[in-house]
């Protein structure tokens, strides 16, 4: 039987983000980023053992991003660095009508992963850990890319590792019709599926939650929670099965970047730990709600102890 040395492991790109603290002003905090960088370390601060799985470039950037793991208790053993290649970064600029972001990612260390690259450490790291985390966004950085998410499910499935699967929706990195073909391909292949609805709606062309969540589970997805944003969440645990609604928190939001990120790190934590779903979403709802108050993907994410004092749970 193989050793679960770790709870959660994910793979994706980490990027460094340059985030505006006044929207209108180039004034810009430096940190970090990357949708499955951001789960990985949310899934650290809430006390699982964690490990990202990744490429670097041989940069400034990426010797920061290293560091930043290391201080997050996150192991990065099965990280490797691309000479010829960069690290990716990312501004996110804030408005009326929400945060947007801008990328320079192209031909990033990271869009360069191929199935290949995954044999060895990476390999062996799937094959040791109770769940793997990936997402829509390690999908459409390129095509090599969206080849090895699909392998790492495969190799995860062969090696009874679950797998939880996050849309992310980025048009800016592919088309729809793309999109919506290979984030089908991926929703068959995982345990459970962590959607937003704003994302679902224009994967889907559906506006209602519940029948998202039919659509979801028509894909294959075992398990589904449909993120509502301040809203809350649907959780249903298993095709038939009763649903339950999360509900949301009323908080002063200055900046959800990377909130759906944290929702799924701490989701897959308590997962991980032994929670039931149900019980595991409305954790991970507070979490997300605790994210929103301050600014950056990383620096706001809230540890189990501030959870727990937060007295939502």
């Amino acid at each position: 039987m193989t050793q679960r040395v770790w709870d959660v492991v994910a793979l994706g790109e980490a990027m460094v983000e340059f985030n505006q603290t006044r929207a209108g002003e180039p004034q810009y905090q430096q940190g970090f980023g990357g949708d499955t960088s951001n789960a990985i370390i949310a899934a650290a601060r809430a006390g699982a053992r964690t490990a990202y799985l990744t490429c670097l470039g041989a940069d400034e950037f990426g010797h920061n991003l290293r560091a930043l793991w290391a201080q997050e208790q996150v192991d990065i053993h099965a990280v490797s660095e691309d000479a010829t290649a960069a690290t990716g970064i990312y501004f996110v600029s804030h408005g009326p009508s929400g945060h947007a972001f801008s990328y320079l990612r192209a031909h990033s260390a990271a869009s360069r992963m191929t199935p290949a690259w995954l044999h060895g450490a990476p390999t062996q790291c799937i094959a040791q850990a109770k769940w793997l985390h990936l997402s829509g966004i390690s999908m459409a950085i390129s095509s090599s890319a969206c080849d090895t998410v699909l392998e790492a499910m495969a190799l995860a499935r062969s090696a009874g590792t679950q797998v939880s699967f996050d849309a992310n929706l980025r048009l800016k990195l592919w088309p729809l019709a793309r999109a919506q073909a290979c984030i089908r391909q991926a929703i068959g292949l995982c345990d459970v599926f962590l959607p937003s609805y704003d994302d679902m709606v224009t994967l889907t062309g559906l506006t209602d939650a519940q029948a998202i969540v039919d659509w979801c589970h028509a894909q294959g997805a075992r398990q589904v929670v449909l993120k509502l944003g301040a809203e809350g969440a649907i959780v249903s645990a298993a095709v038939g099965a009763a649903r339950s609604t999360v509900p949301g928190h009323r908080v002063d939001a200055v900046d959800a970047t990377g909130a759906g990120d944290c929702f799924s790190g701490n989701l897959l934590a308590r997962l991980a730990a032994g929670d039931r779903l149900e019980a595991a979403a409305h954790y991970a709802n507070v979490a997300a709600a605790l994210t929103v108050q301050g600014f950056g993907a990383v620096a706001s994410l809230p540890r189990a102890a501030d959870v727990h004092a937060s007295g939502l749970l």
